[in-house]
């Protein structure tokens, strides 16, 4: 018999709290009928939404941040899953010095590589803005995508491929109607995923754009004016319960996937 050990359960506990109390306490003060974020409470008011609603601005960088993240996610997606079938069914020579070089932007900082990106970007004499930021998110989303569909397809079943070739069906029928059905939820994990790293990414954006703002850019400009921070927290409020949801439903389909896989492993 095993002592029970409630040690781990009081640090993840602990951990919890130490994670999540300061970003709980954001959708607290977006109700909060002050301009200041204090203990206690002025009142409880919907007057930061009702503003956040009517800024013309705020509705501009939101919908550059919805177009930047949605190219973002469906690019870096294709080019994942073609590198993750590669490593995952061929052998692929220097496969490990590939893949290593794929998750670089894991390694090297956001600001390492703005930086190098905006020498590159301007020394060809092109001009900052939301292409530029397109495609640094590209270059960063990529590796997270490729871990979730490599993930993925490490536990395919490649019998299944295989009698599907066996039964006529040539390379790119195969992927269509066996592979990529099976994948679909591990693709759709990757897509949100991407989505909304894209999303919440300030650094790249920052060093990157130009008169188009993200939305983290916008949220950035307007906390220097004490008067238009409760319209932000209402903000970000929202998009701590509309990121949360993404990747709770992201991971959600990774499992998903995960488990129809190991279903037909076996078949």
């Amino acid at each position: 018999m095993y002592k029970k050990n409630n040690s781990l359960l009081v640090y993840c506990i602990f951990y919890f709290l130490f994670l999540y109390i300061p970003v709980f306490l954001l959708p607290i003060f977006s109700f909060n009928d002050s301009f200041h974020m204090v203990f206690p409470l002025k009142g409880f008011t919907f007057d930061w939404y009702i503003e956040m609603w009517n800024k013309a601005r705020l509705h501009k960088a939101l919908w550059n941040s919805i177009k930047v993240g949605v190219i973002t996610a469906i690019i870096s997606t294709f080019i994942a899953l073609f590198a993750a079938k590669a490593f995952t069914r061929y052998r692929v020579k220097y496969s490990g010095l590939s893949y290593g070089a794929l998750l670089l932007p894991f390694i090297i900082p956001e600001i390492i590589i703005a930086v190098a990106f905006i020498v590159i970007w301007t020394s060809m004499g092109l001009k900052l803005g939301l292409i530029p930021i397109t495609i640094s998110h590209i270059l960063y989303c990529t590796p997270f995508c490729l871990l979730i569909l490599i993930s993925r397809m490490d536990g395919f079943d490649k019998s299944l491929e295989e009698a599907s070739m066996d039964l006529g069906e040539n390379i790119f029928g195969t992927f269509w109607r066996v592979t990529f059905p099976l994948l679909l939820p591990g693709i759709i994990a990757s897509l949100l995923l991407s989505f909304v790293i894209s999303f919440d990414e300030f650094i790249l954006a920052f060093f990157l754009s130009s008169s188009d703002q993200t939305l983290p850019i916008y949220m950035w400009s307007q906390l220097r004016f004490p008067k238009k921070l409760p319209h932000v927290l209402a903000l970000g409020a929202i998009i701590i319960v509309a990121t949360s949801f993404i990747v709770m439903l992201s991971y959600w389909f990774r499992n998903l996937g995960q488990s129809n896989n190991n279903r037909g492993s076996h078949i």
